[in-house]
């Protein structure tokens, strides 16, 4: 085993050891470790794009996006704790005319929960992988993390934590602040120990619940944030097919293939209006897409065995499929509404790859009541005409209420890192709906609200002392 690999037990002891320390740390030094990290990724930027697409097989351009992107949110959750507003620093003055009764002083604000563990994704290999969101979300809450890197690409996740580990040190960051693990086993052993507080999953959905459940089952449970599956619907309106059926059709086509479907945001699922000629359009230029290889032969053989099981739904007929029943090529299934409705949930399943599922209808107004009884979702899209917004209230209340993140007349293929970001939604898509995995707010997962009553100032955190030597936003209520 390479060194810069730990065993579970230790990785999450030092975490442990490591945790006031990190948590106690200014956030100018907690920034500047963020900020350390992400300049020692782009340093080394030739030697990881090279070694992630050995790996990987996901192309340089895409790598490189991905790194510069991993280095983003690293520097943009580093200005989050500069800025301190995450703390949520509420401080109430004592007032004994307070009209429940004397109010006593009370400091309250959010501190780090303590050490997380974070199980890196197949499909993101810096992204949503060791350097990734869980890992620089955690890191800026205060919470020292231990990655158990995923066998799709390990001499990547063993070269990544050594960057890391030596800007670590080089910024000043106390030992045990980041760790990695490898192997299945060592994962599920990091999960159960007594000093772990926290997990974050990317996934799929079986590997996912299966965790969440030795999380809960833990003498002490712990929060799961897992996000283990999506087909993330589209909706098009007859009105939107008639008007742009070609730009619509070569939209879903490249959203469908890009990365050769192996993105969460995937729109697996189109509901289309049936006979108005959008699907023999998809037809056509689905077909024209070549096969590109997967992130590794278990991702391309559950996607055969998903596209099979899809297929031998009742009513489901094969629009695109390959010659080669191996072949990881793109494909496309479709069934009428009234068969899709008779079993959303099997026909809804996600499969991980370029498999595109269209539902035809005949009536718009009924589509809503079908997508309201969808698994949960990652995403939903309407592809609409500005005319039509009256009238399709009722669909975008089911779209909304199945999914995180809502769009109109785009696709969900590419997910921001912003302040706004929502990258997370009702079960199955994630085991913790109200949080988000991308975006600033990611950090409220890995926050515990504490509140102090009369304590002498001397023994406030930083952030709760009226002298505020953090300078971060205090909410004072006289």
């Amino acid at each position: 085993m390479n060194t810069v690999v730990l065993e579970p037990d230790r990785a999450v002891a030092a975490a442990a050891a490591a945790a006031r320390e990190w948590a106690e740390a200014a956030p100018s030094a907690r920034a500047r470790a963020l900020e350390a990290v992400a300049d020692a990724l782009q340093a080394e930027r030739t030697e990881l794009v090279a070694l992630a697409d050995t790996e990987t097989h996901l192309g340089t351009t895409r790598l490189n996006g991905e790194l510069t992107r991993t280095a983003f949110q690293l520097r943009l959750f580093a200005e989050q704790v500069l800025a301190g507003e995450f703390l949520d620093v509420r401080i109430d003055r004592p007032d004994p005319q307070w009209p429940t009764g004397p109010r006593p002083e009370l400091r309250r604000y959010r501190t780090a929960l303590g050490p997380v563990l974070v199980f890196a994704a197949s499909n993101f290999p810096f992204a949503f992988s060791v350097a990734g969101g869980d890992t620089a979300s955690a890191w800026a809450a205060g919470c020292p993390v231990v990655v158990k890197a995923h066998p799709g690409h390990p001499g990547l996740s063993r070269r990544t934590a050594e960057i890391i580990q030596k800007a670590m040190a080089q910024a000043g960051a106390p030992d045990g602040v980041f760790g990695l693990i490898e192997g299945q086993q060592a994962g599920i052993d990091a999960l159960r120990h007594p000093a772990l507080r926290a997990a974050a999953f990317t996934g799929s959905e079986r590997g996912g619940l299966a965790l969440a459940r030795i999380a809960a089952d833990r003498p002490e449970p712990i929060p799961f944030y897992g996000e283990l599956g999506s087909v993330n619907p589209v909706v098009v309106t007859p009105a939107a097919a008639g008007a742009r059926g070609a730009e619509l059709a070569e939209g879903y086509v490249g959203s469908l293939t890009l990365g050769a479907g192996q993105f969460c945001t995937n729109p697996g699922l189109l509901f289309a209006p049936a006979g108005d000629g959008l699907v023999d359009t998809i037809v056509r230029l689905l077909r024209e897409v070549p096969s590109a290889p997967m992130l590794g032969d278990w991702i391309a053989e559950a996607y055969v065995d998903g596209a099979r099981r899809l297929a031998r739904l009742p009513g489901t007929r094969t629009l695109v499929w390959p010659d080669d029943e191996a072949s990881a090529s793109p494909r496309l299934l479709t069934l009428d509404l009234a068969a899709f409705a008779a079993d959303p949930k099997a026909a809804a399943e996600e499969c991980f790859g370029p498999l595109g599922l269209v539902v035809t209808y005949e009536r718009l107004e009924e589509v809503a009541a079908v997508v309201a009884s969808l698994p949960g979702q990652l995403t939903t899209s309407l592809h609409g005409e500005p005319h039509e917004g009256g009238d399709l209230a009722d669909l975008t209340a089911a779209l909304a209420g199945r999914s995180g993140r809502v769009l109109w007349n785009e696709w969900p293929t590419g997910v921001s890192v912003t302040h706004a970001m929502q990258h997370g939604g009702p079960f199955p898509a994630t085991t913790a709906p109200a949080t988000t995995s991308v975006g600033t707010a990611a950090i409220e997962r890995f926050l515990l609200p504490v509140a102090y009553q009369s304590w002498p100032q001397r023994l406030l955190p930083p952030p709760l002392r009226d002298d505020n030597p953090w300078g971060v936003p205090q909410r004072i209520n006289e």
